[in-house]
């Protein structure tokens, strides 16, 4: 009887490791959201957000259980360029005077084959929230040399400027493309 409950024990612990909530890992700089957007058609303009934070569900038995929900502070916006920066963040583009914060949540996780998922969720930007689907692939998880356990997932998407009422940067630049790498340490 002994070894069948510690055998059952074992076994719920199994399933409790996989199901778990993370923080995602803006501390370590292990997480970033990026963008690149063309530049008249000529190159591409990449930028970041600097400061962001979130968590997320994942349970690895049941993926289709996931979930995540991200604030973004829009006024930390990077493009490495202090004066392009700031025409971004006026109300020509962000305005993030009056819309200083950019959020995610999931509305569905679906698991598709090779460790890829569409994760659609409601992004809301300047005051405007719409629909959108990010192509997920799933990095790994396991345990950190810290004593810690972490997953890491890797995803891309692209709206059109002005679904957010955002103004283009010509005709060649309609649309902006997010690439987002969460890793996230379990709480």
């Amino acid at each position: 009887m002994k070894k069948l409950s510690v055998f059952l024990i074992a076994a719920l612990m199994g399933t409790v490791a996989q199901a778990a909530e993370y923080k995602i890992d803006t501390k370590g700089a292990h997480a970033f959201v990026q963008f690149r957007i063309k530049h008249l058609g000529y190159s591409w303009l990449y930028g970041r957000f600097d400061d962001f934070s979130g968590s997320f569900f994942y349970d690895e038995k049941q993926p289709e259980k996931s979930s995540i929900n991200v604030d973004i502070d829009v006024t930390s916006l990077n493009s490495n360029h202090a004066e392009r920066d700031k025409h971004l963040r006026s109300d020509d583009f962000l305005d993030t005077a009056k819309f200083p914060t950019a959020t995610f949540k999931s509305t569905s996780f679906e698991p598709l084959e090779d460790g890829k998922a569409r994760l659609n969720g409601e992004l809301t930007l300047r005051g405007i929230t719409k629909p959108i689907t990010i192509d997920v692939t799933n990095i790994g998880g396991g345990k950190d040399p810290w004593g810690g356990y972490r997953q890491g997932f890797s995803g891309t998407t692209e709206f059109e400027l002005k679904e957010f009422g955002i103004k283009s940067l010509g005709p060649a630049s309609q649309k902006v493309e997010m690439i987002l790498d969460i890793e996230g340490i379990r709480i």
